[in-house]
């Protein structure tokens, strides 16, 4: 199974590594299930199935021109895991595919959800607002797409040096990474990456976590400055019961490059302490415990 449809005739383009307990990922904007490679190759080879796909809009996938609102990434969601019949199954989401995460919890119940990870995720509210003052300006959303409407492709080269940390005396990734990322998103169309940006800017999850009825593992860069920490990963951790926060110190957003070693050990630990739902205690204790990562 290579594609799936959704129930408004979206083809998604799917990966589907391994055999045993299903571990679904979800990538960040703008780039697609390719960055999930080397985590979805160690979830294999440790007898779990990796499912990862490419976003309506983004890869392979089909390229609408509508549906890149958070209630319907929900449902696509949903629909992934129906059609692969993934069951007692780990949501993963990265950046803006936490919101997918918080979204199908809320919208879907947590549907044959076992637990779920949420990494450098935009969860609980990027925007700032007089309530969250953590929060990116809004002229800051304004100008980048300013400047993917001007010449998106210039956009991506200065944008991939900080989603990485890439400065005059840090190179935690290599040219080629920040070359094959440019790359990724030029594959996206233009409307889903423009309204996709939209929505994860302006989407507020705080409602949302409520629902997360599941244990949640929560990893965030403290140089993350593409999804600051305090409004997303330390926020998330106060405002999800049963959840444990860890920082990497000194790391910037793309995570699954810069320290990719440090993060398939921490996913793989999860999982490995994970249990089944139905097994799960029914009180969760507090949420917001950190651990920091040596």
């Amino acid at each position: 199974m290579s594609t799936i449809r959704t129930r408004d005739r979206v083809n998604l383009y799917v990966k589907d590594w391994g055999q045993g307990r299903p571990v679904i990922l979800l990538h960040g904007w703008p780039l697609s299930s390719d960055t999930f490679d080397d985590l979805s190759l160690a979830i294999a080879k440790h007898g779990m199935r990796a499912i990862a796909y490419d976003r309506r809009g983004f890869g392979r996938s089909d390229q609408p021109f509508t549906g890149y609102d958070y209630d319907t990434l929900a449902d696509d969601l949903a629909a992934v895991i129906e059609a692969t019949g993934a069951s007692d199954a780990t949501l993963l989401g990265f950046s803006m595919g936490g919101g997918e995460v918080a979204r199908y919890m809320s919208r879907h119940g947590g549907k044959n959800v076992r637990d779920a990870i949420l990494v450098a995720s935009v969860v609980p509210y990027m925007l700032k607002t007089p309530d969250n003052p953590h929060g990116t300006d809004q002229s800051t959303f304004d100008s980048m797409t300013k400047d993917m409407n001007e010449d998106r492709a210039k956009f991506w080269a200065t944008f991939f040096k900080q989603f990485y940390g890439v400065g005059g005396l840090s190179h935690p990734v290599s040219e080629q990474v920040l070359q094959w990322s440019q790359n990724l998103a030029m594959q996206a169309s233009l409307k889903a990456t423009l309204d996709c940006a939209a929505a994860f800017a302006t989407t507020d999850f705080r409602p949302d976590l409520a629902a997360f009825c599941v244990p949640t593992l929560i990893i965030h860069g403290t140089s993350d400055k593409t999804v600051p920490i305090a409004a997303a990963g330390r926020a998330a951790a106060k405002g999800i019961a049963n959840s444990t926060l860890i920082e990497f110190e000194g790391a910037p957003h793309g995570l699954f490059a810069s320290h990719k070693e440090r993060l398939i050990g921490d996913v793989l630990s999860f999982l490995g302490n994970s249990q089944p739902r139905a097994k799960l205690q029914r009180e969760p204790r507090a949420p917001g415990i950190t651990a920091q990562l040596q």
